[in-house]
């Protein structure tokens, strides 16, 4: 299970005890990573949505190959917006995220969350998407 994390440095999941971590995920299709840049400069809203919903499903995905029936919960999403300097829609971008999220898994996915608009992320990527889940 390789994942959407390309380090050999990291795993893209981590489970201890009852608790599950998914490394960030970035907005990959087919393997290349789609919508660069900063959102209000280089990527609108929309498209920095989109983004969210690509690199929540990479978590979804992931969530289900480690755990299979074994999930119980979404706990927490960490939400990155790469955000140009007067761009404070971050929790907007983030909402698709978190759409993506309860789509999939219903009122498990509900979850805390935290949106943060950063100067860059890796590869140029606009949004990065991190999670926590609990494990029956």
């Amino acid at each position: 299970m390789s994942g959407n994390t390309p380090s050999s440095f990291v795993t893209p999941v981590v489970e201890h005890g009852r608790t599950v971590y998914v490394s960030g995920q970035l907005p990959r299709v087919g393997g290349e990573l789609a919508h660069l840049g900063r959102v209000g400069v280089d990527v609108d809203v929309e498209t920095a949505r989109e983004a969210a919903r690509i690199s929540a499903q990479a978590c979804v995905d992931l969530l289900r190959a480690h755990l299979g029936d074994r999930f119980a919960r979404v706990l927490k999403i960490t939400g990155f917006v790469a955000s140009g300097p007067n761009f404070t829609e971050q929790g907007r971008v983030v909402d698709a995220a978190s759409q993506t999220l309860i789509e999939a898994f219903g009122d498990v996915g509900r979850h805390a969350r935290s949106a943060i608009g950063v100067a860059q992320l890796p590869h140029g990527a606009c949004v990065e998407i991190e999670l926590i889940a609990a494990v029956h």
